[in-house]
């Protein structure tokens, strides 16, 4: 039986909005170097986050996280440089970024509360 995970499933739809962008950036832009960067960071976060939840360690785990977490702030980048180079409009940089900016805040809890509790 699956059990919820908000941030696993959340990054998993995001990725899946990552997926969709690139394809959207290849087909109307024929852009290929920042449609690429952007799915890997985007989609790496949710398979980071998975591999972490089968951590052997707190601090493994911890490591993991870490991983997502730079790879958030990393798709963060990509989409404002996709949003003020004009491959994104200001509707669909605003329909995504806040989920990017949500798994960022989750995420960062998540590395700080682990944190301190290994101490």
């Amino acid at each position: 039986m699956k059990q919820d995970n908000i941030v696993l499933d959340k990054s998993f739809e995001f990725a899946v909005r990552i997926v969709k962008l690139y394809k959207h950036l290849r087909k109307t832009f024929d852009e290929r170097t920042l449609s690429t960067q952007i799915l890997k960071s985007g989609t790496s976060i949710g398979a980071n986050i998975r591999e972490a939840l089968r951590s052997s360690s707190r601090k493994d785990f911890v490591a993991k996280m870490n991983i997502s977490l730079k790879e958030v702030y990393e798709t963060e980048y990509w989409l404002e440089l996709l949003y003020k180079t004009e491959y994104l409009t200001k509707a669909e940089y605003d329909s995504i970024f806040p989920e990017c900016r949500e798994l960022t805040n989750i995420l960062s809890k998540i590395v700080l509360t682990t944190k301190e509790s290994i101490k």
